[in-house]
């Protein structure tokens, strides 16, 4: 199996054995947890357990839509069975009703072919590990098919994302490369303004410096650039992991949008805030394809 899988995938498995003909389709779509949604016929519902215990060990996210359909031949053929004693009451009320208002108490057959219940089918008594064996090779061939369905879509969202990750990071880089030069402005802006504000005091000069100095390092988001540098071997790292990492991935762009909104905090400048807003951009676009990620 591949990792990552999309959550996107439809399969379908048949199977036929000791009389019971089984079709399983399986369709899934992204969901944040495991939800599955079984249809069974009425005289298999016993094996639903066993359904959800089979999907359950081979899907970890999304919902899953599992219709299972039953043919049965029975040895004998179709048995039916006629329920004399209620065949006997339909024939007194309607020989009474036409004694009521024909004169007469003539019944025929077509009269009692509208009579509800008269004639039953008689079900085949099931064989549950018997049923078993054929509906869990069903289940598992649509099960491989709807595997191999997220796994071509996996490998598309994977391409997709470190694409788009390329792009995150390279916007990242030029924050980096332009922090140096906007420290160097932001620190003069901050000594002309305070300068014009104390023009007629006489104010120590590396005093007056080391205020700046300050008040610029506030600015410095070297440390926001460090942890998103981090973040981001973190996301290539997770997709090359055989296992679910969709939850992951969620929770990591969450920490890249903490990190920019706190960098993009911390400057004022039309650069690097035209910077920023191009982060956030691909963070959502990031987002939307990681949801479809198991």
């Amino acid at each position: 199996m591949m990792r990552p899988q999309s959550m996107t995938g439809f399969g379908r498995g048949e199977s036929e054995q000791n009389g019971h003909s089984w079709t399983v389709e399986i369709k899934t779509v992204n969901h944040r947890f495991l939800d599955q949604r079984i249809q069974l016929p009425r005289n298999a519902g016993t094996l639903e357990e066993r359904v959800r215990k089979l999907i359950g060990s081979r899907f970890d996210r999304g919902r899953i839509e599992v219709s299972i359909g039953l043919r049965t031949e029975l040895a004998g053929g179709r048995q039916f069975q006629v329920n004399t004693g209620l065949v006997r009451e339909y024939h007194a009320c309607l020989k009474q009703i036409n004694w009521q208002i024909a004169g007469h108490g003539e019944v025929t057959l077509s009269d009692m072919l509208t009579c509800r219940d008269l004639i039953s089918q008689e079900e085949e008594s099931m064989d549950v590990e018997s049923a078993w064996q054929g509906l869990k090779e069903a289940v598992s061939q649509a099960m491989d098919e709807c595997d191999r369905m997220r796994e071509q879509e996996g490998l598309a969202l994977k391409e997709e994302l470190l694409s788009r990750l390329a792009g995150f990071e390279a916007l990242v880089c030029e924050v980096e490369e332009n922090i140096d030069e906007v420290l160097r402005l932001r620190q003069e802006e901050l000594k002309n303004r305070i300068a014009r504000l104390l023009d007629e005091v006489d104010l120590d000069p590396a005093r007056l410096a080391m205020e700046a100095a300050l008040m610029a390092d506030k600015a410095d988001v070297t440390e926001e650039i460090v942890r998103l540098k981090s973040h981001i071997d973190q996301f290539r790292s997770f997709l090359s992991l055989d296992e679910p990492v969709g939850r992951r991935l969620d929770f990591l762009l969450q920490e890249f949008l903490r990190e920019v909104n706190t960098l993009a905090s911390k400057i004022s400048n039309a650069r690097i805030a035209h910077l920023g807003v191009e982060m956030k951009n691909e963070i959502e676009k990031l987002r939307e394809q990681v949801q479809n990620i198991e």
